[in-house]
């Protein structure tokens, strides 16, 4: 049995994990890697290996770092099933929709700059039917509900915690008459944020993935984001701004919301319009309201048991047209601006960058984790001026920044869910999506403990277990 990481070594975005048993090869996550824009296309358009060879595949929560890739892989030559939740399934099938719609998009805007300069035209990584062509391979799983996936191979999924959906991955593996128990956090969620269920613990596990996103940081408490929010609205609104939202559209979106929703009620929050402006946010939101039995027990009290919708309410207008996006930029009323992507990269958002960091009057709100080369991090990291459609615009707006919304387990929550494990039975530690510092510091703390047999792997690095 050997392992081999190809994605999210060392890094935050694109995880691809290969796992070989016995000649049979499964991939778990096929996510695409952001970053600088030409070495993205590089790696996401050129597998390092044969998509053909893989049998089957396992993916542990719809975002796009985790999923974004699956229709490359399958207009590759991958022919085999993808095992995820059923909330999962019902995500990816508009998310690599979107993603492929926006891909198509950016490139047509893209290839009018470059008629005009002379310069080769470019493709989509995939298009539409691409997209759609790959949600024939997916196959949705029950919660705790063990599925055998190939011969040797046998999956559960347990609740991560991170976003709808989402699962820690066991996989119990039948080699030479023993077993072996591999568990796989993807993203593991925090305890006690709104709308879904805390993550479940894992047992009997031999080999434990970890990710490493927070490894070395720890979050505010979730309760103290509904105070930051008033206090930056109400600023911002004073000083006569916008307040511009980058957000993941699964997750991020629905938390900000459901927020916005309580402080409403509690007359908080000025009278101002918020628009959801992401037409994945608004299919993503449909989906969200599919699969009511993910949600914790306070949402099912505080708004389901009362009929109340907790993803709407008399402020808040969800935005699918164009037309309206735009006059969002040409309107000077101060108002909120929610839309994707969460790291800036593609979609809706850069035109709400374009069109208004330039202000002072306005507010950068970032509520999730940018990361490195993308323009979210420029933004984080306040630099005086960033490129944005192939112009250099100055940052005149305020840059307000809110970890505490973070869907990742933060340190002391990593370590907890660690501590849970048996360490007499584990053998194993690797871990993987996180920067170099926050994954040396993970590490460092999990040996403090005394175990010891911890691995940070980079790209390409294989290991027979």
């Amino acid at each position: 049995m050997e392992i081999q990481f190809f994605g999210a070594a060392q890094d935050v975005t694109g995880s691809m994990h290969h796992l070989t048993v016995d000649g049979e090869n499964i991939l778990l996550e096929c996510g695409l890697y952001q970053g600088r824009r030409k070495e993205a296309f590089e790696r996401n358009q050129n597998f390092p290996f044969d998509p053909e060879s893989i049998h089957t595949m396992v993916l542990s929560h719809a975002h796009i770092d985790h999923s974004g890739n699956i229709p490359q892989l399958v207009k590759k030559g991958f022919k085999g099933n993808i095992y995820c939740t059923q909330a999962t399934q019902d995500l990816v099938s508009v998310m690599l929709k979107d993603s492929a719609h926006i891909q198509e998009k950016d490139v047509e805007f893209v290839n009018k700059r470059h008629q005009k300069k002379g310069l080769p035209l470019i493709e989509p990584l995939y298009n539409m039917e691409d997209a759609e062509k790959c949600l024939n391979q997916f196959t949705g799983i029950e919660y705790n509900r063990s599925v055998r996936i190939s011969p040797k191979i046998q999956v559960t999924f347990r609740d991560a915690g991170h976003i709808l959906g989402s699962a820690v991955v066991l996989l119990d593996i039948s080699e030479n008459g023993k077993t072996t128990r591999i568990g796989f956090t993807g993203d593991l969620g925090r305890p006690h944020l709104p709308i879904i269920r805390d993550p479940q613990p894992m047992d009997g596990v031999d080999i434990y993935i970890t990710e490493s996103t927070y490894g070395n940081r720890n979050h505010e408490p979730f309760i103290d984001m509904k105070t930051s929010v008033r206090e930056v609205v109400n600023k911002t609104v004073q000083r006569g701004g916008k307040i511009i939202v980058p957000s993941f559209s699964v997750g991020r979106t629905q938390e900000i919301v459901y927020v916005l929703h309580e402080l409403f009620n509690e007359g908080s929050l000025p009278e101002i319009p918020i628009y959801v402006d992401s037409p994945l946010s608004v299919n993503v939101t449909e989906v969200f309201r599919r699969h009511p039995e993910c949600f914790d027990k306070e949402t099912s009290q505080e708004f389901l048991s009362n009929d109340q919708d907790p993803f709407g309410f008399y402020r808040l207008r969800y935005i699918r047209n164009v037309e309206e996006s735009k006059k969002l930029n040409t309107s000077n009323e101060s108002c909120m601006i929610i839309s994707a992507s969460g790291m800036c990269e593609a979609g809706r958002i850069l035109h709400h960058l374009a069109n208004n960091i330039s202000d002072p009057k306005n507010t950068v709100l970032v509520v999730g984790f940018m990361a490195v080369n993308t323009l979210g991090r420029r933004i984080v990291e306040r630099q005086p001026e960033v490129k944005i459609f192939g112009d250099m615009i100055p940052l005149k707006a305020e840059v307000a920044i809110m970890n505490g919304f973070s869907a990742h387990a933060d340190k002391n929550g990593l370590i907890s869910y660690f501590q849970n494990l048996d360490k007499e039975r584990l053998r194993q530690v690797f871990i993987v999506h996180g920067e170099p510092d926050q994954s040396r510091e993970l590490g460092e703390t999990i040996q403090s403990t005394g175990f010891k047999n911890v691995a940070i792997p980079v790209r390409g690095e294989k290991f027979t277990i």
